[in-house]
C-alpha cells in the first residue's frame, strides 16, 4: 500500500488533481444530485432541518469550524517547515538526515501530512458536498501510502534511531507531551511562513471571506496565494543556501 517513488515526485501534482476534482465534483449533475451548493451552505441547511441547529446559529457554527481547521493546517504546516526547512520538504526524493525530534516532530511524526490533510478539509468546505467526501477519501489514502513509503524508506536508511523514534512519537494522532531530548536545531519561522503561502491564504479565505458566502471572492484569495507560493518557491533553493538551511 506504500507509494512509490513516482507518486512521491508527484506528489503536488496528485494533490492538486485531489482537490481540482473534488471542486468539479462532474458526478453532481450526471447523477441529478441537485444544486453545486458548497457544504459551507449545505451543512447549515441541514442542521437546521434535522432541528440540532437552528440555521441562524449553524452557519456561524459551520464558519468557525472551517476556519479552525484552516488554522490547524497553516499553523502545522509552518510549524513542520520552519524545522524541517523548505529544501527538505520540497524536494522531489525522500531525503533522509538525521533523526528530526524536534518542534512539532516531538508530538507527531508528520505533521506536514497531518497540516496539508487539515487544509483540504478546510478547503472542503467550499466545494460540493459530494465533491468534499469524494476529495477527502481520496486525499486520506493517497497522504496514508505516502506516510507508509517514507516510513520504510526512512527505517532502511536510519536503522535503529527512527524505529525508537517510532515507538516514542505517534504517527498520525498528536501526544500532547514528549520525553525526547531536544537537539538544540532551532526553527526559520520565516522560511516556514515564506514556502506555506497557500495554507495561509486558505485560513484568510475561510476566517475572513467566508462570512461574504462569495464563492469566487474566495477562491481568488486561494489562487493568489496558490501563485505566490510558486513564486516564492522558486527562489525557495537559493533563499535556503544564503541562510544554511538544509536541502
Amino acid at each position: 500500500m506504500k507509494a512509490s517513488a513516482i507518486e512521491f515526485r508527484l506528489r503536488m501534482l496528485i494533490n492538486m488533481t485531489i482537490v481540482v476534482l473534488g471542486f468539479w465534483a462532474p458526478w453532481t449533475a450526471a447523477l441529478g444530485l441537485g444544486r453545486r451548493i458548497p457544504l459551507l451552505e449545505w451543512l447549515p441547511l441541514e442542521l437546521s432541518r434535522l432541528g440540532l441547529l437552528s440555521f441562524a446559529v449553524a452557519s456561524p457554527v459551520v464558519i468557525v469550524a472551517a476556519a479552525l481547521i484552516a488554522a490547524i493546517g497553516a499553523i502545522l504546516r509552518v510549524w513542520g517547515t520552519a524545522w524541517l526547512g523548505p529544501g527538505i520538504v520540497q524536494h522531489g526524493q525522500m531525503q533522509a538526515g538525521a533523526v528530526m525530534a524536534d518542534g512539532p516532530y516531538r508530538f507527531v511524526r508528520n505533521p506536514l501530512y497531518l497540516g496539508l490533510w487539515c487544509m483540504v478539509a478546510a478547503l472542503a468546505f467550499i466545494m460540493p458536498p459530494t465533491g468534499a467526501l469524494v476529495a477527502m477519501v481520496l486525499l486520506t489514502v493517497f497522504l496514508l501510502r505516502l506516510i507508509l513509503g517514507e516510513e520504510a524508506f526512512l527505517t532502511n536508511q536510519l536503522g535503529q534511531p527512527y524505529q525508537n523514534y517510532i515507538s516514542a512519537v505517534p504517527r498520525l494522532v498528536p501526544r500532547l507531551s514528549s520525553t525526547l531530548p531536544r537537539t538544540g536545531r532551532k526553527p526559520r519561522w520565516l522560511h516556514g511562513v515564506l514556502a506555506e503561502i497557500t495554507p495561509i491564504g486558505v485560513f484568510i479565505a475561510l476566517a475572513f471571506v467566508s462570512w461574504s458566502y462569495n464563492r469566487l471572492l474566495m477562491g481568488r484569495v486561494i489562487i493568489v496565494s496558490f501563485g505566490l507560493s510558486l513564486a516564492i518557491r522558486a527562489f525557495m533553493p537559493n533563499i535556503s543556501k544564503d541562510s544554511g538551511l538544509p536541502e
